[in-house]
């Protein structure tokens, strides 16, 4: 078994591992949970990752009449808010840029450039293609996977897919096995990629938040791609 000591209410996490494994997500048991604690299975395992891929597009499939969650929970060791809306626009504008902006972590001219998206552009450029909203893992990096097989430190929600994709794309480490797994069943639709710049800021302002530093460069780097 594992053990994992927690600084956050450890339920939260339970709730999201209970969620995606309820949809088939491959994800480790939870043995008990208190506040600060959560012990789970140990899990290890051999590569598969194409099968990994095909498994998250399933999930995804896993859809809701709004976006959001019955919660709000914990993105990294931070605060991630899931008041349920009906426009995946407003959602993320609000649920995941706007939300950060009073942390002093966030420069002043960087906060008043993401206001002004945040009222507009940004809003529009993610309706473009009528999302359904669809349960996310919500923190799918190369550290949250163990062997190539299993996911872990979920920060549920349902949301656009493409929020997934785009964070696993920003700092590589994704084998392009799992990607040919995800869009041989599940391809993406026209304005991917402009979009997929737009979705990287939540994860790039929670690292801005927890680290600082080069961190506020990459999200004036996808505001500047925007022209925003």
């Amino acid at each position: 078994m594992a053990i994992k000591r927690t600084t956050y209410d450890a339920r939260l996490e339970a709730d999201g591992l209970a969620r995606l494994g309820a949809a088939g997500a491959p994800v480790p048991g939870v043995l008990r949970v208190g506040q600060s604690e959560l012990v789970m299975d140990w899990v290890a395992g051999t590569p598969r990752w194409e099968e990994l891929g095909a498994t998250l597009a399933a999930v995804h499939r896993e859809t809701s009449e709004a976006f959001g969650y019955d919660m709000d929970n914990i993105i990294g060791s931070l605060p991630q808010r899931n008041s349920w809306m009906d426009s995946w626009g407003e959602f993320f504008a609000a649920n995941r840029v706007v939300v950060h902006l009073n942390d002093p972590a966030v420069p002043d001219h960087l906060r008043r450039r993401l206001l002004a998206a945040s009222d507009g552009p940004l809003q529009s450029l993610l309706e473009e293609h009528s999302p359904a909203p669809s349960l996310v893992h919500g923190d799918i990096w190369s550290g949250n996977i163990i062997d190539g097989a299993f996911l872990i430190d979920p920060a549920v929600s349902f949301s656009d897919r493409e929020v997934e994709l785009a964070f696993m794309a920003v700092f590589g480490g994704i084998p392009r096995a799992l990607w040919s797994g995800y869009l041989d069943v599940w391809p993406l639709s026209d304005g991917w990629e402009r979009r997929r710049v737009a979705l990287q800021l939540h994860h790039l302002l929670v690292h801005v938040r927890l680290f600082g530093g080069g961190y506020v460069g990459m999200v004036e780097d996808r505001l500047n791609r925007l022209g925003w």
